[in-house]
């Protein structure tokens, strides 16, 4: 059984995911667009109603993902950070936990998310599109970044 719960980003268990997810960006990033750039997310962004941060948690296995959606501006929210382990691919838990963050914008306010992704991520692309997400006009200048999505919620 696989549940979800608030934390920081901070959170030991939380870093660690994360940390893990910027090592592997880093070693499968197209060498065309230089060197990844890790950013670990600031935990007030996911805290007093401007966002929300899951830890994914598999009874079996510990905790095997996170994400998070914060608010950008009064009705627009972000994804950030949508990371399961690959152990755990293939189960729909990426599609849990995004639908998890859209129901969560929603409760912030948020009329559309959107969110940036580097294409070589194929199989996050596939489930954004099959989502309802479209492409959009870059919204930030994420330097690791090439494709933007919106969805109105």
């Amino acid at each position: 059984m696989v549940s979800m719960r608030p934390a920081s980003p901070a959170d030991p268990a939380s870093h660690a995911l994360l940390a893990e997810y910027f090592a592997d960006r880093a070693r499968g990033f197209p060498a065309e667009q230089g060197e990844y750039r890790t950013t670990f997310p600031d935990p007030a962004a996911f805290e007093g109603g401007r966002g929300v941060f899951l830890l994914v948690e598999d009874e079996e296995l510990g905790p095997v993902g996170c994400g998070g959606i914060r608010l950008l501006s009064p009705g627009r929210a972000e994804v950030k950070h949508l990371y399961l382990q690959p152990r755990t691919r293939g189960r729909g838990l990426g599609r849990v936990l995004l639908s998890e963050l859209e129901r969560l914008a929603a409760g912030l306010g948020a009329t559309e998310v959107v969110l940036d992704t580097n294409r070589s991520l194929a199989a996050a692309g596939g489930l954004y599109r099959a989502s309802g997400y479209e492409s959009t006009e870059p919204y930030n200048d994420n330097p690791n970044a090439t494709d933007w999505y919106r969805k109105p919620l």
